[in-house]
């Protein structure tokens, strides 16, 4: 059958093209192209505010079948700058489902590439590295749009924090719906305590997570001061995930080095994890494709757990500082997956224990961070 979708065309910086179908929005986008192991949870990595900047290729050949709705969301918009599939659905199935995939990128106008070989691209892709591109239904010869690829900024240096950041402090207090919670124990804490989590790009899951296990969140700002933050007299303090590369968040860093000198409980995931390390006096570097899927294992001393992942910077574990050790690692690459501070109550892992989309068996964390915070835990690591 004649495939009649306007022609849309894919560029890599080194000169790679892919010809392909249009889906979503129309127009040209660069960005960092990287892929995505999953074979379920597209919707949240699309509006997850840690994709700012990339183009997300999908490895499960078939996008869109469960359709979008609006309890999947991650953040108030998708945050990507493209997507690429091999085939995707017009007609979803699923009784959640409100919208249609390609409708639902066609809204907010985020150009989408299908019907081309991502299992060649996605190997590409870890045996060159990430690399940006660009997605265009305008511009189809391949030589002009090369022009245009070879002149974005790379991933490297980049803070896209300031895109994503919220613009006004609020507080957060929706807790996972009843109807999904799968931990039995939530909800046991009678006590509340105060978290003022900074955004550097957070999930909803997250502070979903939190308001279930009894945390009254406030959500500031990623510029915000500390002796603003510290005014409101937190119990612990959450650092967020969000995108770039988290060694260019300047103001973060000095943030938390100025909050870290108060001894509260601070709990960080993914760029927060990334945010502490360097607090700290540890270094990061740019991994050569990253981890982002459902299925990453990460443990130490012969404990597993599965978790979700998407992240482009790693801790570099030779410069970390002596009170510093490490909980966890990436068990496919060995890389930094945990860090725990000896004596104080500052703890955080690369990876995604909120989930959404992917396993719950890093949810022990957020318990994890409620008892620290009452002063029930002094350690950091799964028992």
């Amino acid at each position: 059958m004649k495939n009649n979708a306007p022609r849309a065309l894919l560029v890599l910086a080194d000169g790679t093209s892919y010809e392909g179908f249009s889906f979503g929005g129309s127009g040209t986008l660069m960005g960092e192209v990287v892929f995505n192991t999953g074979m379920t949870g597209y919707q949240e990595v699309l509006t997850d505010p840690s994709y700012c900047g990339q183009i997300v290729t999908f490895t499960y050949p078939e996008l869109g079948n469960t359709g979008v709705n609006a309890e999947d969301e991650e953040s108030s918009k998708p945050q990507v700058m493209g997507a690429i599939a091999r085939n995707i659905c017009r007609r979803p199935s699923n009784w959640r489902s409100t919208q249609s995939l390609p409708d639902y990128l066609k809204e907010h106008n985020i150009p989408g590439i299908y019907g081309i070989d991502t299992r060649a691209l996605t190997r590409k892709i870890r045996t060159m590295g990430a690399i940006n591109g660009a997605i265009s239904t305008e511009i189809l010869d391949p030589v002009e749009l090369l022009d245009r690829v070879q002149k974005a900024p790379s991933m490297a240096g980049l803070n896209l924090v300031r895109q994503v950041t919220t613009k006004e402090i609020y507080e957060w207090s929706e807790p996972t719906d009843a109807a999904w919670e799968f931990n039995p124990s939530v909800g046991e804490n009678k006590q509340q305590f105060t978290v003022v989590a900074i955004d550097f790009g957070v999930k909803r899951n997250i502070l979903r997570r939190l308001a279930s296990y009894g945390c009254r969140v406030i959500v500031v700002p990623a510029n915000t001061p500390p002796e603003e933050i510290l005014k409101y007299n937190p119990d612990g303090i959450f650092l967020s995930n969000g995108p770039g590369d988290p060694s260019a968040v300047t103001e973060g860093i000095e943030t938390t080095k100025q909050l870290l000198q108060s001894s509260k409980p601070v709990f960080g995931i993914c760029m927060g994890h990334q945010i502490m390390g360097l607090s700290l006096g540890a270094e990061t570097f740019k991994l050569k494709f990253g981890h982002r899927g459902l299925n990453q294992p990460a443990g130490l001393q012969q404990q597993v757990e599965i978790t979700s992942q998407n992240h482009g910077f790693a801790i570099d574990a030779d410069s970390l500082a002596s009170e510093v050790e490490i909980t966890h690692l990436n068990l496919n690459d060995r890389t930094v997956a945990g860090l725990r501070h000896k004596s104080l109550p500052f703890f955080s892992v690369q990876y995604h224990p909120e989930a959404s989309p992917g396993p719950h068996d890093a949810d022990y964390l957020f318990e994890r961070f409620v008892s620290t915070m009452a002063g029930l835990d002094k350690k950091n690591t799964k028992e």
